[in-house]
C-alpha cells in the first residue's frame, strides 16, 4: 500500500510528464489506473528512486480492476503456489451467479469448504478445525454474520465482496476487525454498463425523449428544438471507475468534463479530464453552477451520506440535469424532488434512491421530468457471474502466490 501522498526519495529526479511516459513504456499503458498514478500538484520535479518505481507501480498502478483495460490473468503464472486458500462463501447456495465459485474449478491449491448465509448454517466447530483463510460475500445481508465470522474465525485473512459497493458489510466492528485482515471488491466489472446508461439519460434530456414519446403516442407530427450534447459540461461527483468510464464515453461526444474527488491531484493528467476539484463543499457547489449535467457516482459512505443537499440545487445552472448511479441515501430526496418541481433541475435520472423499492407513495414516480430505474442499470445478464470470475480467475491465483490483491479498500473509508 502507497502513501498517496508520499512517494520515496533519491537523486533520480523526474518531472511528473516523463514519470508517467516512462511508467507507461514499461508496458503499463493499458493499466486503468495509469492516469491516477499519485503525483502531487508541485513546482518542484517528482523525485523517485529506481528500486521503488516496481514497489510503486505494483501497489498502485495495477491494484485495481478494469474489465475494459485490464489483462485478463496478468499475474506471475510462473510463480509457484506458496500457500492455500480455504474459502467459505457467506452467499445463498442456490444463487447461479456464484457458480464458478460453488462449482467451477477452482485454482490449484483453493477449497470451498462451506457455504452459508449466517453463522447457525456453518460447522463451526468443523471450521475452527480447518482454519479458513478468505472469506467471500455476496448475501445481501451480510453485515452481522460477516463480523461474527470474522470474530469467531480469526484464521480469515482476506475477504472479497462481489459488488463494488461495500456499504452492506461496513461497520465499527469491521473497521476494528479489518485492521488484520485485507478487504477487496468487484469494482471495474460494473462501470461501463453505467457509464452507458448515464450518456443515454443525458441523451434523454437533451432531445427531449419525454415530449417526443407523447408526441408519438397522440400522433402529433410537431417539430421541435433538441440539444446537443456536444460543447455541454459534464461534471462528476466521485471520480473512479465509474466517473473515469463515463468521462471516456462524454469525452467522445465533444463534452467538457468537471470531476470532483477527494485527492484532485490522483487525476491532474487524466486525458478525460478538463478540470479536477477536490471534495470540499465550495468546490461542489463550483460544480454544480459549471455543469449541464451532474452525475454522482460517489460510494455510500458516513461521509457522503446527505452530502448533495438543496444549497447545491440552488447553485446548479440553469437547465440542469442530475444523474445519480452511486447510492440514494447520498442525495437529500426531498430537496431534490423540490428542485425538480420548482425547475431548479431540468431533470433527473435516477437509478438509485433512498429507499428500495422506491415506495408507491413517492413524488418521483409522478415527475413527468424523472427518469426511473429499478437500480438495475448494471445488471447485464453476465454482470454478477464475471463479478465472482474476477475473485476466482484474478484474485484467487495472485492470493496463492502471496501477489498484491486487486481493488483493496478500505473499510474505514467505505471504498
Amino acid at each position: 500500500h502507497v502513501d498517496e501522498d508520499r512517494v520515496g526519495v533519491s537523486p533520480w529526479c523526474m518531472s511528473k510528464h516523463s514519470t508517467l511516459k516512462y511508467l507507461m513504456l514499461l508496458g503499463l499503458s493499458r493499466c486503468s489506473k495509469a492516469a491516477s498514478f499519485c503525483l502531487r500538484q508541485s513546482n518542484s520535479p517528482l523525485v523517485l528512486n529506481k528500486s521503488s518505481l516496481t514497489t510503486v507501480t505494483t501497489a498502485t498502478m495495477a491494484q485495481y480492476w478494469n474489465r475494459e483495460d485490464s489483462i485478463p490473468g496478468n499475474f506471475a503464472k510462473d510463480k509457484p503456489v506458496c500457500r492455500e486458500a480455504k474459502i467459505i462463501s457467506l452467499s445463498n447456495p442456490d444463487d447461479p451467479a456464484n457458480i464458478s465459485l460453488h462449482k467451477g474449478d477452482l485454482p490449484e491449491g483453493s477449497s470451498l469448504l462451506a457455504i452459508g448465509t449466517n453463522v447457525d448454517e456453518f460447522d463451526m466447530t468443523e471450521l475452527k478445525e480447518e482454519k479458513p483463510n478468505v472469506l467471500f460475500v455476496s448475501h445481501p445481508m451480510a453485515r452481522k454474520p460477516l463480523v461474527e465470522l470474522l470474530e469467531s474465525l480469526p484464521s480469515i485473512k482476506w475477504v472479497h465482496a462481489r459488488s463494488a459497493g461495500i456499504d452492506f458489510i461496513t461497520s465499527d466492528a469491521l473497521t476494528e476487525l479489518s485492521k488484520n485482515v485485507i478487504i477487496t471488491n468487484s469494482k471495474g466489472t460494473f462501470s461501463s454498463t453505467l457509464a452507458e446508461y448515464t450518456m443515454m439519460a443525458c441523451s434523454y434530456f437533451a432531445k427531449d425523449l419525454p415530449r417526443l414519446l407523447k408526441q408519438q403516442k397522440a400522433k402529433n407530427w410537431e417539430k421541435y428544438s433538441v440539444q446537443e450534447l456536444r460543447g455541454a459540461t459534464l461534471g462528476i461527483i466521485g471520480y473512479g471507475d465509474i466517473g473515469r468510464a463515463t468521462a471516456k464515453l462524454a469525452s467522445a461526444y465533444g463534452m467538457k468534463i468537471v470531476a470532483l474527488r477527494r485527492n484532485p491531484e490522483t487525476s491532474s493528467k487524466d486525458p478525460f479530464c478538463d478540470v479536477v476539484y477536490g471534495s470540499d463543499k465550495d468546490s461542489m457547489n463550483k460544480l454544480f453552477s459549471e455543469s449541464d449535467y451532474v452525475l454522482c457516482s460517489l460510494p455510500l459512505t458516513p461521509q457522503t451520506k446527505g452530502m448533495i443537499t438543496m444549497e447545491q440545487f440552488d447553485k446548479a445552472k440553469k437547465d440542469a440535469c442530475f444523474i445519480n448511479v452511486g447510492r440514494g441515501p447520498i442525495v437529500d430526496e426531498d430537496a431534490m424532488i423540490e428542485a425538480l418541481k420548482t425547475g431548479k433541475l431540468k431533470g433527473a435520472g435516477l437509478d438509485v434512491v433512498s429507499t428500495e423499492p422506491l415506495p408507491q407513495s413517492s413524488e418521483l414516480w409522478q415527475l413527468d421530468n424523472v427518469l426511473l430505474s429499478p437500480h438495475n442499470m448494471d445488471q447485464t445478464e453476465t454482470f454478477m457471474q464475471e463479478a465472482v470470475e474476477l475473485f476466482v480467475n484474478e484474485n484467487l491465483p495472485r492470493f496463492l502466490r502471496g501477489e498484491d490483491l486487486l481493488n483493496p479498500v478500505n473499510a474505514a473509508l467505505g471504498y
